[in-house]
């Protein structure tokens, strides 16, 4: 069984699709560390994200950088952002996503184009999302949590101006499959949110199975 789960940043969409991955025993990728692992790179190499060369010649990074709990900072996820809208990056990290969410036994695959680019004949599809205000919020407690302190109106920013190129870019834009199910978690707790996205999964596979 695939389970593709994408929508907008600090929509709850990793935190669902983990624990969709705990409950159904699936392995699960968040395919954003891939587009950080390329950003935390070119920050490395202190080459330019807006050049597309130097994002590409990025992608080949070892497996292991994906653990680097760097990655997860929010001065990575700006650059990610900014290296995700090139279509190339997107090209030489499509392989290593696509074999994943088609191995034997399926996976949980979390992003913003999973449903549409990545694994179309994903079994379940589901975009999740939340408010803006909300987003930021939440992503607003994460960084005071990580001693990053910041004004809510800057992170509010951020995430509309992630928003806008996420959703405008030229090559796989962030947009909701047709056939995938839609879960606001806006004003869901965690346990809820979770419980609800384990419903769709049940209802998609009852009605695949006719």
């Amino acid at each position: 069984m695939i389970i593709a789960v994408d929508g907008p940043a600090a929509s709850g969409k990793g935190t669902i699709a983990r624990a969709l991955a705990r409950h159904y025993r699936l392995p699960h990728l968040d395919t954003g560390l891939l587009y950080r692992a390329v950003a935390a790179t070119v920050l490395r190499e202190e080459m330019n994200p807006e050049i597309e060369a130097d994002a590409v010649s990025a992608c080949s990074f070892e497996d292991y950088l994906l653990d680097d709990t760097w990655l997860r900072t929010d001065e990575v996820g700006k650059v990610a952002s900014v290296v995700s809208a090139h279509p190339l990056v997107r090209l030489a990290l499509l392989y290593r996503q696509k074999k994943f969410a088609h191995q034997p036994g399926g996976a949980v695959l979390d992003g913003r184009d999973i449903g549409t680019v990545i694994a179309p004949d994903a079994n379940v599809k589901l975009f999740v999302k939340a408010t803006p205000m909300i987003r930021a919020q939440r992503r607003h407690l994460e960084l005071r949590k990580q001693g990053v302190f910041t004004s809510l109106d800057k992170v509010l920013n951020d995430i509309r101006a992630r928003d806008e190129r996420d959703s405008r870019r030229s090559e796989a834009p962030m947009t909701q499959a047709p056939d995938a199910a839609l879960l606001d978690t806006s004003f869901l707790s965690i346990d809820a949110a979770v419980q609800r996205a384990v419903a769709l999964v049940e209802a998609a596979a009852r009605a695949a199975a006719g």
